[in-house]
């Protein structure tokens, strides 16, 4: 076969062996991330250990979901978030719920209490912020 048949055989097929055209990649090749580099974390957990003291507004736990539930003397936000309503300390407590048993997060006034609270036996626990009940009503003076 002679080089002059060889090249118009060539021009015929492109990608047979010889003096055909051989594509090239025009762009690198573009790697994979894993892991995407992460995000920042959200700051979520507890902010307030057992028996320690808060104020109204501050936050005790920061979640997703309700892990643990707003007991005596907190509240919860549309996020989660657990805070204290009253002063006093913090207390961690369980319960049993239905099947199994649910953790709470409650506040007491004193150092000694404990949560759940027996209210049949020691009454209800209020808070009266910045009213002063110890206040006496003024008697109105005899009329002669």
């Amino acid at each position: 076969m002679s080089l002059f048949s060889r090249c118009i055989k060539a021009a015929k097929t492109p990608f047979s062996i010889g003096f055909g055209s051989i594509r090239t990649a025009t762009k690198k090749a573009g790697g994979t991330v894993r892991n995407h580099g992460g995000s920042p974390g959200k700051r979520l957990g507890v902010k307030k250990f057992s028996d320690q003291a808060v104020i109204p507004g501050n936050i005790i736990i920061r979640q997703r979901g309700t892990s643990f539930h707003p007991g005596q003397n907190v509240g919860m936000g549309r996020d989660h978030t657990i805070y204290a309503l009253t002063p006093g300390f913090v207390r961690f407590y369980k319960e049993k719920w239905l099947r199994g048993e649910r953790r709470f997060v409650g506040i007491v006034s004193t150092r000694g209490e404990t949560l759940p609270r027996d209210e049949t036996a020691l009454g209800r626990d209020r808070y009266f912020g910045l009213v002063n009940n110890n206040i006496l009503p003024e008697t109105p003076a005899a009329q002669l």
